[in-house]
This record gives structure tokens, sequence and C-alpha cells, in this order.
């Protein structure tokens, strides 16, 4: 039978070009066990061959219908090269992790090799104190559901000693002639006349139409639709693109977020929106950019909800983690006081948690140990399907485990996701948390955002001012509501 990519998978692949590839992705920076015990390059190579068994669609690449019949489908590649997508480079030693970043910024602006399964993964080795990193690129079509592995997360373990899985023997199933491939398509759509549509609209490449309709079918993709029927204002964040990029990484430390939680009664994704919201303020002041009470920068901020999953037993409803829906948050960037800040988008979330649908970490988290990089897949999907004139700047924020986590016998010292850019705009950001730290990665435009690493250095100003330590007498308190009591004071330590 026939594996047929979906309406939105085939929209995605016909969308992309030089300039906009449609990949995710993510960096893991991993310790050696000792000095007299480096992180070999073979090993990680063995220990992925031996996992490919949990994401046999890496085994698989796209071929395209004659015509475009239909939709392409996907087929075994009886040429897999394991060594083609797992690559070894390095970086002149002693490696920096500003020259980690640099050279995934040039990595991810590639697109991939649509002859060959649609993942890259790249050993980079020469970091400082015998780090290696670990790279991977996956294309969007490759993580499309809740429960897909990411090749990355397929790779580590709750232990130095990596897990046994059943050996399975892969044999490739014979790719169907061009002749089969007409035929099957015919068939599809004699029984489907409906997919004749998508097969008009993808052979015109109206890929917004494609997209529209895919995201309608799939339910309720954007929450508050009133916003909707008005675009975000150009900013300096809106750009043309051209398909370079850079990439900037940051780690705070997760208690100093807590801290912070707990003094303002927020939540710790209200938080961390808030570090991103001053960041911006800063940016742009910093760019001589003019910030009036008016400014606001929208931003798009996927996130999991749950649903009804049917009639349990006793007929009690039971629920389920759904696909990815987004919100469309306006970032207060023009207000001066942080804790203000902390209020505004606290409440401008209140929507989200006041309808029950949300997904707590603990949650999250159990739909697999490993989830970050798929939840930061999904995020990276659903803002594909909307047009960038709504928002300003991708935000996808996923929790990952608070124990350590190892790859070949090497333990993962931090986990920097890497968003994909939406076209037409400047930045994207990810974040993840991960054994007591909070990973950011900056995902921006080569030449609109020349300076990244100093948008990271924004960042960490802006979890210093909402630092407890800053404020005295009364702390303001941020409730689900977004209402705020006794707005405190600036001065000496409480």
């Amino acid at each position: 039978m026939t594996d047929r990519l979906s309406a939105t998978d085939a929209a995605f692949l016909y969308a992309e070009d030089a300039t906009t590839p449609m990949h995710v992705g993510g960096v893991v920076v991993l310790e050696p066990p000792s000095e007299a015990e480096p992180i070999d390059y073979h090993r990680i190579v063995e220990l992925l061959e031996s996992r490919l068994t949990l994401v046999p669609r890496y085994r698989q690449r796209v071929r395209f219908v004659p015509g475009r019949l239909a939709r392409p489908v996907w087929v075994d590649d009886d040429h897999f090269d394991l060594t083609y997508h797992v690559r070894r480079s390095a970086l002149p030693r002693p490696g920096t992790m500003a020259q980690l970043d640099d050279m995934v910024g040039r990595l991810i602006s590639r697109p991939l090799d649509r002859s060959r399964p649609l993942w890259e993964m790249y050993v980079i080795e020469g970091l400082v104190g015998g780090r290696v990193a670990v790279v991977n690129k996956t294309h969007h079509a490759l993580v499309d559901r809740i429960g897909a592995v990411d090749v990355a997360a397929a790779i580590l373990d709750l232990g130095r000693e990596p897990r046994r899985l059943p050996e399975e023997q892969w044999v490739p199933v014979p790719a169907p002639s061009d002749v089969d491939l007409v035929v099957d398509a015919l068939a599809d759509l004699t029984s489907r006349p409906a997919d004749l549509v998508d097969v008009v609209r993808l052979a015109a490449q109206d890929v917004g139409s494609t997209v529209a309709r895919a995201a309608q079918v799939g339910g309720q993709a954007v929450q508050l639709a009133r916003r909707l029927i008005r675009s975000a204002p150009r900013s300096a964040l809106t750009v043309a693109r051209n398909g370079q990029r850079r990439f900037a990484s940051h780690r705070v430390d997760l208690s100093s977020l807590k801290a912070i939680r707990a003094a303002h009664r927020a939540s710790l994704h209200d938080v961390i929106l808030t570090v991103i919201t001053g960041a911006l303020r800063s940016w742009l002041l910093s760019r001589g950019e003019a910030v009036t009470s008016r400014t606001v920068l929208r931003a798009l901020v996927p996130m999991t909800v749950r649903t009804s999953a049917g009639d349990g037993l006793d007929g009690e409803e039971t629920t389920a983690a759904s696909p990815v829906v987004s919100f469309l948050v306006d970032l207060p960037v023009a207000e001066p006081n942080p804790v203000m800040r902390l209020h505004q988008v606290s409440f401008a979330m209140g929507a989200h948690r006041e309808s029950g649908r949300q997904v707590g970490a603990d949650a999250l988290l159990e739909l697999g140990r490993f989830a970050p990089p798929t939840l930061h897949a999904l995020g990276a999907r659903v803002a594909g399907q909307l047009s960038g004139r709504l928002y300003d700047v991708l935000v996808t924020n996923a929790p990952g485990p608070q124990v350590p986590l190892y790859a070949a016998g090497a333990r993962v010292e931090a986990m920097y996701p890497v968003a994909p850019l939406p076209s037409g705009h400047a930045l994207a950001v990810a974040v993840t948390s991960y054994h007591g730290g909070v990973h950011f990665g900056l995902t921006v435009d080569r030449d609109a955002i020349p300076d990244a690493e100093e948008f990271a250095l924004h960042l960490r100003e802006a979890v210093a001012e909402l630092d407890p330590a800053a404020f005295t007498g009364s702390t303001a308190e941020v409730h689900a509501d977004g209402e705020g009591r006794d707005e405190p004071r600036r001065g000496s330590t409480r």
C-alpha cells in the first residue's frame, strides 16, 4: 500500500527552497566520561545504527509522482548510507561556544538533500575540555505528531550504559516504478475525489491555500481568533528572506527563573516569555528603534493542549495530548517596568490557563523522556501553517527532563533547540529546560541581525532585572487573571 505524504507535509515540501529550509534541529553538548576516554564518533554512529528501529521513517526518502498527479510518497532508501547522514567535523582547538554557534548557523542554512532521507547529524569535535557537540537537522515531514521520536532523542539514555534494543534486520522494500506510482495516484483520486483539490493546489504551488485548508481540517489551529483579522504591524523582525542564518545559544539557571516565578506568583512559562520580551525591548533600544507606548511585538507561541479523546469506563471522559495549537500574544516591549511586563504577559496567557486545556510540564514529560525535540518540531509546523503577517517572532518552549541524560556513554551537558526561521522573519526563539538549566536557542536572519550574540546578552539582563533581590517592599503578585497587587519599588535587596 502506498505511504503517501499528508497534504500538510507535501505543502511544506513544495514551499521549501534555498531561502526557506523547512527543517528543525538541536544542539546537544556532550561531556566526555574522562580525559582518558574521549567521545568516539564511531561509537555514536554504531549507537544510532542500533536505534534506527525507533525511527523507521529516517531510512525512507520522498518519491515524487510523475506529473504531480498525487502527493509524493515515502519509499525505503535501498541505498541508505548512515555515514552520509552522520558527519564528522571539528572546531579549531580549543573551540568555544561562540565558534560552535557560528558553525551551527552555517549548517542550518543549508537545505536537506531531497534525494535521500530528510535528516542530517553532525558530530563536532574540538570543544574546550574535550567536549563534543551533536547537531541534528530534521525535516518537518519526519516529525508530524505527538509521540514521534526525533533522531537526536533516539540516542539518549538515562545511564552511561546504552539501553539495549532487540536486534532487527532491516530489508528495504523495493520502490515502486513510475507506472505503479501513476496507477496508485489515479486509484486514490478515483476513491477520494476530494484529493484532486490538493493535487491541483500543490501542482500550482499554491502553498498558502493548501496549508490553510490543512490547518482548518486539523481543528482549532489558532486561539484568540479575533486577532486574525488584523496583521501584526511591520517591525524590525519582519524582513525579506535571504536564507542565510546565524545561531546563538544562552543558558540560564532554572533556579533563577523559579525564584522569579515564586516571588511574583507567575507561571514559569510566563516568566520565560517576559524574559524574551525584556530582551526584545533592550535589543530594539540598542538599535535606535523607536519604542513608544504603542510599540508591540506579536509572538506566535505554540502550546500543547488537552482535548477529548473519547469516553472512558463508566462514561467518564478521558483526555489526551492533542497536536500543538498556537496562541498569538502581544509582547509588551513598550513597558519599562519589568514586573508590569510580567503582569501583562500573564494576563495575555490567562485565557489559555482558564480554558482548562493547558498541559503541565510533568504531563508533557509523560509523553516520553525525550519529548522536547518533538514538541519544538510540532510548534514549528504550526508556525509554517500560518501567514507570516500575523506575528513578528516565533517562540517555542518545551520542558525537558531534570535528570542527566547520556549518549554513547557521554553525559549531556546542555541541549539547545534550533527553531526554523519562518519566511519573512528575522528571529525565532526556542527554549528547553534540562537538568537545572534553561537553554535558549536563537535562530536569526544573518543580514537583519548580525549581532545575534548581543541578543543573548540581553536575555541575561532581562533575567537580572526580574531578580526578586532587586525589589523591596511588598512583592507584586501576578495571578492567573493578570491582576497585580502592591507594585514594588526598585531599591536594595529584601
